[in-house]
């Protein structure tokens, strides 16, 4: 019995894994609970799947006024209200994370473009004798993720620092997501998210456009919005311009 005991107490009970998960993050720009309610409540019911059950950033970063002062806790029982779960902010004054921390929101650190800049610009450093430069290598290739069967209901595929090649149908209620661009040989009826960290040259390219939600960079389109254009269930590819998702035919 205690061999056995022994044993057991070997095998770990968890294990530490860094993994990727997607975060939409909602620019606040500023907070009239009345409002935000209104408004958050109109886009969760044009997009609920995108919202529910999906981890939200606050971001503070884009306030049009800095200082302004974030009643969190009236801000969470609104968003609890909507299905909506917010689990940080982003960016913000020492006030906002302070309250902030105290509603159990986390905290995380302004996006580094934003924080560069208001770095003060370095003292020039003295003239200093280049060396030889050498010759520009070539870039390597873009890594890829190929899924050559169809994406069913409920199914989720990431493709992390990659481009997505799908060569089957994606059904409604299926998501993809890529740090690159998406490609779909066959008919789009789920969910396509490219350049989900960021890339905004990211595109999509899809043989018969039928999705629920396309976006890229967090700009998005719903399904509403995709019927009422005339590329709905035609190949198309969908760029992002000017914060703006533009669709053209291939």
């Amino acid at each position: 019995m205690t061999q056995a005991r022994n044993s057991a107490s070997d095998n770990p009970t968890f294990r530490v894994r860094a993994t990727f998960a997607p975060l939409t993050h909602l620019e606040l720009i500023s907070f009239e609970p009345s409002r935000f309610e209104q408004e958050l409540g109109e886009k969760s019911q044009q997009a609920p799947m995108f919202f529910r059950e999906s981890p939200l950033v606050l971001s503070l970063e884009r306030l049009a006024e800095p200082d302004q002062e974030i009643d969190f806790a009236h801000l969470l029982d609104i968003c609890h209200r909507l299905e909506i779960k917010p689990i940080a902010i982003r960016g913000g004054t020492l006030v906002h994370q302070s309250s902030a921390r105290g509603v159990g929101l986390l905290v995380l650190p302004a996006n580094k473009s934003q924080a560069a800049a208001i770095e003060p610009e370095p003292a020039p450093e003295p003239a200093k004798v280049e060396a030889p430069v050498a010759a520009p290598q070539p870039e390597p290739a873009r890594r890829t993720k190929l899924i050559d069967h169809p994406v069913r209901s409920g199914q989720q595929i990431y493709a992390a620092g990659a481009d997505l090649i799908v060569t089957a149908p994606v059904s409604p209620g299926a998501e993809l997501l890529a740090d690159g661009h998406i490609h779909v040989y066959g008919p789009l009826r789920g969910r396509a998210l490219a350049g989900v960290l960021g890339n905004t040259e990211a595109r999509i390219f899809c043989r018969s456009l039928e999705a629920e939600l396309v976006s890229i960079a967090g700009q998005y389109k719903i399904s509403e919005d995709l019927q009422n254009g005339s590329e709905w269930r035609k190949s198309v590819q969908i760029i992002l311009r000017e914060d703006r998702l533009v669709l053209e035919p291939i």
